[in-house]
């Protein structure tokens, strides 16, 4: 089913919305986490690491699942389809995997807030974790933005269900 114009604009919105702030907000992420990581102030990498819960599950987790849900939306109601094209496939897959991953690493952020608030969180404890925070978020922050150049670019290419969606509507006469 093919939207209006007005709601496939209003959809489309939302979703472009959704996606750069999330985009966003986990360069705000990796801005904590790499103050976490970097800073001698206990009072600051504690505050990193408190900060970095709080945007993770109150901004980055609900704007990557209203990108995956504006941008199913918007895949299956405009004539792009979900599986016709390899750049609208490339998107589903970098934002599953991306939502995948960041709710497996919304683990070690609350692990590391927790720490924080009880005060048991020291400038060199969990280097380990700290640099996978960091590498975590600038992991995301290049797949993000590859999604976003995917959406500007949209390079050729149909999948093989495409071609033959496209080989059955041309073989159609006109209604």
């Amino acid at each position: 089913m093919t939207m209006t114009p007005g709601v496939r604009k209003f959809a489309l919105t939302v979703h472009v919305t959704s996606s750069v702030g999330w985009l966003g907000s986990v360069a705000a992420f990796l801005g904590l986490a790499v103050t976490g990581l970097t800073s001698r102030d206990a009072h600051k990498v504690r505050s990193a690491y408190i900060g970095m819960e709080l945007t993770g599950q109150y901004v980055i987790v609900p704007l990557s699942f209203a990108s995956l849900i504006t941008g199913l939306v918007q895949a299956l109601g405009t004539t792009w389809g979900l599986f016709r094209h390899y750049w609208v496939l490339a998107k589903l897959l970098i934002n599953v995997l991306a939502t995948a991953l960041l709710l497996l690493h919304m683990r070690p952020i609350s692990h590391m807030a927790s720490l924080a608030i009880a005060g048991k969180l020291s400038v060199s404890d969990h280097r380990n974790v700290q640099v996978q925070l960091v590498a975590d978020a600038g992991l995301a922050l290049v797949a993000l933005v590859a999604a976003t150049a995917f959406s500007i670019y949209k390079p050729r290419g149909l999948t093989s269900y495409g071609r033959r969606r496209l080989r059955e509507q041309r073989a159609l006469p006109p209604s």
